[in-house]
């Protein structure tokens, strides 16, 4: 069992079990793990309720939290084989939680007339997904891409509460990362 100060202080350590075997990411250099997770450069949104909104997700109103992103691009074969239903697995899990947040983002860097702002709406319906979504098809490639060096998609994102990232790769175990998750933002003993 992780202490919470152990999970807060070695986030990156303790998370790196969670991972599927990703060696391909690693090998590449994608990823941001270790470093502050830059704010993001993500303009158009949707809510929780698949409605279009001006409310930017941002990670500086939620200092203090656990963040999970999870990117995708709608015709992305192993997003829906794999990292849609982790992020819901994890999402539902972790429903009740206020201490952990979650967003989806369309990473755009291919098929920009199949992956467009309808299919955010449409895969947040289709897989019942709880939280913000929004759509980032930068100018030849999505920003959140550039600025996480995602690999990418299905792509999975945690940031610590301190703003770290501790998890940056192609796909996760939901199971573990519900325990994780649990465990990190569960009230220490009182007594």
């Amino acid at each position: 069992m992780f202490s919470r100060r152990t999970l807060l202080k070695s986030g990156l350590a303790a998370f790196s079990s969670l991972s599927l075997p990703s060696a391909l990411a690693s090998a590449q250099g994608y990823g941001i793990a270790g470093k502050q997770a830059p704010e993001l450069k993500v303009n158009y949104w949707i809510d929780t309720q698949g409605n279009e909104t001006e409310d930017t997700f941002r990670l500086s109103d939620h200092q203090g939290k656990w963040v999970f992103l999870k990117c995708f691009q709608s015709w992305c074969p192993g997003c829906h084989s794999h990292g849609l239903p982790a992020v819901k697995k994890i999402s539902d899990a972790l429903a009740d939680n206020p201490e952990v947040v979650f967003a989806g983002i369309q990473t755009v860097f291919e098929g920009r007339s199949v992956n467009t702002i309808d299919k955010v709406i449409k895969t947040q319906k289709q897989y019942g997904l709880n939280f913000p979504m929004g759509h980032d098809p930068g100018v030849e490639r999505s920003l959140t891409m550039i600025d996480y060096r995602t690999g990418g998609t299905p792509w999975m994102i945690l940031i610590s509460p301190s703003r770290q990232v501790v998890y940056n790769d192609f796909s996760i175990n939901a199971d573990k990362a519900i325990e994780f998750l649990q465990q990190a933002t569960a009230s220490p003993p009182i007594g």
